[in-house]
């Protein structure tokens, strides 16, 4: 199963940056959900995004959206990035891939001339009956997350 536009969303517990743990559901009929996956943190682009997405918390959450954002980094990793850029949201831990295999974003990358299986950036708009609204594949972080709001704004 993956994660497609129109349909439920695949739901998941995650541990977070502070090792409690979060499910998908936990949101259903309170908060929309922008959930993005990124590859790494403390890298120059997954720095980027994480603070566009936290630049504009505050419009997303006048928008009654939450921001969740997952990488296979693990907890004391998320918590350094988190701390050291003042992440407003919280970071999800999926050391096995599991949540990113369900939602299509565990794909083989080609990097200087090598192959390897990883996160391709990507983010899904779910809405508050835990049905995806939108999916983003495959981003630039530039401008990403301005369009992401626009697209939420647009739709309320």
């Amino acid at each position: 199963m993956t994660a497609a536009k129109g349909q439920k969303a695949p739901d998941f517990t995650l541990k977070t940056q502070d090792g409690s743990e979060v499910s998908l559901s936990d949101y259903q009929g309170e908060k929309q959900v922008i959930l993005y996956f990124y590859p790494k943190d403390m890298t120059p682009g997954c720095t980027t995004q994480a603070c566009d997405f936290r630049d504009n918390h505050q419009s997303f959450e006048e928008l009654d959206a939450v921001i969740l954002g997952i990488s296979p980094d693990p907890e004391e990793k998320h918590k350094k990035f988190a701390d050291k850029h003042d992440l407003p949201f919280t970071l999800l831990v999926d050391e096995d891939h599991k949540v990113a295999e369900d939602y299509g974003v565990w794909q083989l990358k080609k990097n200087f001339g090598k192959e390897y299986m990883g996160i391709v950036r990507s983010t899904f708009a779910i809405d508050k009956d835990g049905t995806v609204l939108e999916e983003w594949r495959g981003v630039r972080v530039k401008g990403h997350v301005e369009e992401t709001l626009q697209y939420l704004k647009d739709r309320n």
